[in-house]
């Protein structure tokens, strides 16, 4: 049960907002409200009023950076992006959960337990409240993270982070994963999950020891992009940073982001940008076919299961389980593919003598899935994946030399991120953040590749004239 305290940093954050707001620059600002919000406020703690989603350490941190950037400061921000894909995509983002609703109307029976109720219009608004955040997020990042200068603050705001958040990680790693006992007064989840490799792995402020681990190789990236940037002053000292960054991801005991880091770091170091941006558009093309690609059983999950156990019959056995699950419900989603089985449990599985939960969802791609059907998950993860696309096609037909630098590293960790969805629900406030800025300035580029391309068209057209 959350203490005090825990409600206390909740209410106390719109003020927070305010301050880095009068303070910092506004891209500054926006990253450390969003940035700092996502890493210390306390998880599951919420603040529930009538007829409103939640607010909790998700919701209103963008909510408090939307109000002030909209009232306070006078800024403009515009909620939908400009191509067609992108407005197709967020349309039905926000009107999928209505065909959820109408499709799911009816109870489920449930042997022993009260049947699940269905579907009301109040669920659909409230869904569709609750993505106001997320496009509130999306809106900001993509209207004040699109330029190169703000592309650099999130990646040193990452790279900062970690180094702050390596305090309580390794607190834990070495007493146990208390701190958040300990300030906000309750441990958030199973404590039996954070016990690996004969040791703890850190929770901290977050939902899980995963989702940690997978920030701190998010930091990880970020330090290789900007040691790779630095000047020869202070290249050996970033080094060092990056060095140091690395030990803290092996010591996350997290076997999935620790493969992340370790395949991305000399991709990150090596790579030229244009590179980079076709490795994060075939990590996101790869996220998008999976639903697919696990159906018709092109995903070799029984070998996948057998490299685990020649490591760790551990690690065998949760991959095997998570699979399982991955096929069970994979199926039950497939009973109604286009708007799904809405919430209120509906969207799982139940024993049929006991009524109680039979299956587990972990990843985001099986969540979204079961509960919106193909229509929330093309929208969703459609609009996650569009900005790689966008750079990827300006890859391809725009000049290196317009690529600003950390745009790779970005478009990387935000590819490995979709990719990371697929065992996890890694979908966090810092996932639309870079989503916005990528789309933001893929827009950017975009508009001055046309303009170029309008300009020499013009000259030409001036040229035969004159001859």
């Amino acid at each position: 049960m959350p203490n005090a305290l825990a409600f206390l940093a909740l209410l106390s954050w719109p003020l927070v907002t305010v301050i880095l707001f009068r303070r910092l620059p506004l891209e500054r600002a926006l990253v450390w409200t969003l940035l700092g919000g996502y890493l210390f406020l306390p998880p599951v703690a919420e603040i529930n009023l009538p007829a409103i989603p939640a607010f909790d350490k998700m919701s209103i941190p963008s909510l408090s950076a939307y109000l002030v950037c909209l009232f306070m400061l006078k800024q403009h921000i515009p909620l939908i992006p400009e191509g067609w894909t992108g407005r197709a995509l967020l349309a039905l983002f926000v009107l999928s959960p209505f065909g959820t609703v109408l499709t799911n109307a009816e109870s489920i029976v449930v042997n022993f337990r009260p049947d699940l109720p269905g579907m009301r219009l109040y669920d659909a608004l409230s869904i569709v409240s609750y993505q106001a955040y997320v496009i509130m997020t999306f809106a900001m990042a993509r209207r004040f993270l699109a330029t190169a200068s703000a592309l650099r603050e999130i990646l040193i705001a990452l790279v900062i982070a970690g180094l702050i958040y390596s305090v309580p990680m390794l607190i834990e790693i070495r007493l146990s994963p208390q701190i958040n006992v300990w300030i906000y007064g309750f441990f958030q989840h199973a404590f039996d999950q954070m016990m690996r490799q004969g040791g703890f792995r850190p929770i901290v402020f977050l939902q899980h020891g995963l989702w940690v681990a997978f920030f701190a190789m998010t930091a990880l990236l970020a330090a290789v992009q900007l040691a790779r940037e630095a000047e020869a002053k202070n290249r050996l000292r970033r080094y060092l940073v990056v060095l140091y960054l690395l030990v803290l991801l092996v010591l996350s005991k997290s076997i999935g982001a620790l493969i992340y880091g370790v395949l991305l770091l000399p991709l990150v170091w090596l790579l030229p940008t244009r590179h980079l941006l076709l490795i994060a558009l075939s990590m996101a093309v790869f996220t998008l076919s999976y639903p697919v690609l696990r159906a018709v059983g092109a995903i070799p999950v029984d070998w996948m299961v057998e490299t685990a156990a020649r490591f760790s019959a551990d690690r065998a056995q949760s991959l095997g389980y998570r699979f399982t699950n991955e096929g069970l419900l994979l199926a039950h989603a497939w009973e109604k593919p286009l708007f799904g089985w809405g919430g209120w449990l509906r969207n799982l599985l139940h024993d049929p003598l006991t009524g109680r939960v039979a299956t587990i969802a972990d990843g985001q791609w099986i969540i979204t899935l079961t509960l919106y059907g193909w229509s929330g998950f093309v929208a969703e993860f459609g609009l996650m994946a569009l900005p790689l696309v966008l750079l990827a096609r300006e890859a391809i037909l725009g000049r290196p030399e317009t690529f600003v630098r950390g745009l790779g590293a970005l478009g990387v960790i935000h590819g490995v991120n979709m990719v990371d969805m697929l065992p996890n629900a890694t979908l966090t406030p810092l996932t639309w953040m870079i989503c916005g800025a990528l789309l933001g300035h893929a827009e950017q580029l975009r508009r001055e590749r046309v303009a170029k391309t309008l300009r020499n068209s013009q000259m030409n057209s001036a040229a035969k004239t004159l001859i």
